[in-house]
């Protein structure tokens, strides 16, 4: 069993480190936040599938997992995780390590695994913060991850982020957020999209499909 494993429980039920620490975050985040979700009812009680969101900022993985009554496996660089302390913590709430260095062979393998042992796998394709609160360009390097899972696409829009904990530091402000789960891409639809050849077609369909869950984040965030 490798190191990120071993802090597996349940495709379907939270460790206590992320019960403990999401039961703390939906007190705080609500005051702190005015933190709102709609839809997260779309992502699937059971199965396993892949989560892709815009991204804004460091507080991304906690603002799309809190309202979820199960964990999810969020892909992380792997500095981050050979950082004491904070490693432990990280791998403790289910993330995969990506070496950049390595093209991450390794951590699509692990990734594919759980997803098809029945845990979501959340990514930002972006590969990258955002710094004014728009959608940027999606990158390939989930497409092969997307091909190989054979799973639904569960697209996201976050809203807020970036001014709540701007890029560039880690201060954090108590901005509004809003987070928006969108329809899910089914995995024919995906297994469809994701074929050889027709990369080009499938990051305009993502592209599309994040944008519209930003938009409608952004709308509920102006209202």
């Amino acid at each position: 069993m490798s190191a990120s494993q071993k802090y597996l429980t349940h495709p379907y039920h939270r460790n206590f480190l992320w019960f403990g620490f999401q039961m703390l975050l939906r007190l705080i985040f609500p005051v702190l936040f005015r933190y709102r979700s709609r839809h997260c009812e779309r992502l699937p009680e059971t199965n396993g599938g892949l989560i892709l969101s815009n991204h804004q900022s460091y507080l991304d993985p906690l603002l799309i997992g809190l309202p979820i009554p199960r964990p999810i496996s969020f892909i992380a660089r792997e500095n981050l995780v050979r950082i004491p302390i904070l490693g432990t913590i990280l791998r403790s709430c289910y993330v995969i390590p990506i070496n950049r260095d390595s093209a991450g062979t390794e951590s699509v393998r692990e990734a594919v695994r759980r997803m098809n042992a029945g845990f979501l796998v959340g990514v930002f394709p972006e590969g990258t913060r955002s710094a004014d609160g728009n959608l940027g360009e999606i990158k390939p390097g989930f497409v092969a991850l997307a091909r190989r899972a054979k799973q639904p696409i569960y697209p996201i829009g976050i809203a807020g982020a970036d001014r709540a904990m701007p890029k560039g530091g880690l201060k954090v402000y108590p901005k509004k957020i809003r987070v928006i789960y969108g329809e899910p891409i089914p995995a024919e639809e995906v297994l469809r999209l994701a074929k050889k050849g027709n990369e080009e077609e499938f990051l305009k369909v993502i592209h599309a499909k994040l944008q519209e869950c930003l938009d409608e984040a952004n709308a509920w965030y102006e209202s």
